[in-house]
Formats: C-alpha cells, structure tokens, sequence
C-alpha cells in the first residue's frame, strides 16, 4: 500500500497549523488536486473534540473521484485523524499531529497517509499523480499559514542602510 510521511518544522505555534488544517472547508483554495469539499456533519464533543463528516473531490486533468471521510479534530492532543468511509480507495489513512517547540512560536507538523484504490486501471492513473501531491502537502499548507497569519518571508538581498 503506498504511504507518504514527513514532518516539517513551522514558524507558526501548534494551535494555529491545527486551526488551518481542521479548516477543511478552506481546502479547495490551497491544496493540491482539491476540487471541492462539502461538510455533510460537525458534531462537537464535550471533550474538546470535533467530529466532521466530509465529501472531498479530487480532480486531476480528465480524472475526478470524490470520497467521504470522518474527521475527528482532537484540539486537546493536537491531533486529527481521517478515516475513510466510501469511495475510490480499499483503504485511506490519514493522520497529523503538530507538536509545540519553545523556539518562539515553532511546532513541529507531522503528516501521514496511507491509501489503496480499489481499482488496478485508477491507481495505475492516479497513483504517481497522488505520490506528487503529498510531496507538495506539506508545502502547500505551510505556504497558506504563512499567509493567514503574516509571517514576512526572509529576503536574501542584503540591506543597505
């Protein structure tokens, strides 16, 4: 079954990467092969969790799939887990985890997914295609903090003052 992991150390706190990745409604603007993503249920726990009942829709040149998924957002812990409910896939697993460092602000992202098609002809389509996005994830997301929440990029130009 083909698995993808990193971690990523992050200018931003651990709350806040949780804030924008638990904000699934938001995909479609940032992450690759994202067309779409409707919430069908939000179940908040009194425990601090979230539950989230999701449809996504990936969408790469002449090829879209859409899946379902239950989002369960662990704010306490600083975790969310994706558990595959219907779709193209035998299998989706899908975890984060974001970690808190003393360096000002810092954490450390964590990212996993492990995922099977059920279909030879669409893993043989989408398969390589999936590898590249998940390369491009971490990216993807640590881009759209930085937009969210300003943080300036570091210029190589030496200052002339």
């Amino acid at each position: 079954m083909p698995r993808f992991a990193n971690k990523r150390r992050v200018r931003h706190s651990a709350s806040q990467m949780f804030d924008l990745v638990a904000d699934v409604e938001r995909y479609p603007e940032f992450v690759p092969l994202c067309k779409s993503l409707k919430i069908r249920q939000r179940t908040p726990h009194e425990n601090g969790t979230e539950v989230i009942v999701a449809d996504m829709t990936v969408s790469f040149k002449l090829v879209q799939e859409s899946f379902t998924s239950r989002v369960t957002l662990d704010r306490p812990n600083l975790k969310i887990m994706v558990e595959y409910l219907r779709g193209p896939f035998s299998n989706l697993e899908n975890r984060w985890t974001f970690e808190p460092k003393a360096d000002d602000g810092e954490c450390d992202v964590g990212f996993f997914i492990a995922y099977e098609f059920k279909s030879r002809m669409l893993a043989m389509l989408m398969g390589t295609m999936f590898d590249a996005a998940f390369q491009r994830f971490a990216v993807a997301f640590e881009k759209r903090a930085d937009e969210v929440y300003r943080v300036p990029r570091v210029s190589s130009v030496p200052s002339t003052s």
